[in-house]
């Protein structure tokens, strides 16, 4: 919102223009990519660009309906209704964000189905009304398609009421400026860990769950900044996040030796 200063995000593509579009004709979109590739730090700067209040709702296997739209509640000797924040949103214009849609359960699908087309509608099933969406109003949810492939999967019927923007990791030296601009690390010693989990990317064998995210290695960055030797900043801040297994974190460890 304004008075604050915009979040920092480099743009690796034409994402930006893409979502100024679809703000403007009031278009749910569909956020796409591994973990940690930037996808809620950029919505924090869409909102910020567009002086709007952003509400997240962080989507897991319990995330009911109910949750999102609002439920009655007892005050004493008085039943009240109180808003879910996406009730919130659509009365007051703001961003919604459904981080990890797909964790959602079918019941929280279809209750925004009505705010995904022309309707822009949001109905309160336990109030018997609808609500129109504010004009400020905007829809936006992330995936991950590669988690857990083929149990987590996106409904197509839920994708197609999406445009969809596509995040991947930036190239290395985009890569070496964010972490450079996000925590001050010299670009030399940034492009070494760039070059590490580049290196790291390139090793499905590793059977990693998830690879290295550009979070993980701005984290890694602020623990060189604070003086840890760049091994051992590595080491907590990239390679035991990753995984468990003492095999993997050999490799990996022996990995950080070349680089680092």
């Amino acid at each position: 919102m304004s008075g604050h200063p915009a979040p920092y995000y480099k743009a690796t593509g034409r994402e930006i223009e893409i979502f100024m579009a679809a703000a403007a004709q009031r278009l749910p979109v569909l956020l796409k990519g591994p973990t940690g590739t930037g996808k809620s730090r950029f919505l924090e700067f869409m909102a910020h660009q567009l002086d709007r209040r952003l509400i997240t709702i962080v989507c897991h296997e319990e995330t009911s309906a109910v949750d999102l739209i609002g439920r009655y509640l007892i005050q004493g000797a008085e039943t009240i209704w109180q808003d879910g924040p996406l009730t919130t949103a659509v009365k007051t214009g703001a961003i919604v964000y459904l981080d990890e849609i797909a964790e959602a359960r079918p019941d929280t699908l279809v209750a925004i189905h009505s705010l995904t087309d022309h309707r822009r509608e949001l109905f309160l099933d336990r109030k018997n009304e609808s609500i129109r969406a504010h004009e400020n109003f905007l829809l936006t949810a992330s995936f991950n398609p590669g988690y857990q492939k083929s149990f987590k999967e996106l409904k197509p019927s839920t994708r197609q009421r999406f445009i969809s923007i596509e995040f991947r990791y930036p190239d290395k030296d985009v890569e070496t400026e964010i972490l450079h601009a996000e925590t001050g690390l010299p670009k030399e010693q940034a492009n070494r860990l760039v070059r590490l989990a580049a290196q790291i990317r390139m090793r499905p064998e590793l059977g990693l769950p998830e690879t290295v995210s550009t979070r993980l290695l701005v984290a890694t960055a602020a623990l060189v900044v604070k003086g840890l030797p760049p091994r051992l900043a590595a080491q907590h801040g990239m390679i035991l996040p990753l995984t468990d297994d003492d095999d993997t974190i050999a490799a990996l460890t022996d990995m950080a030796a070349l680089y680092l």
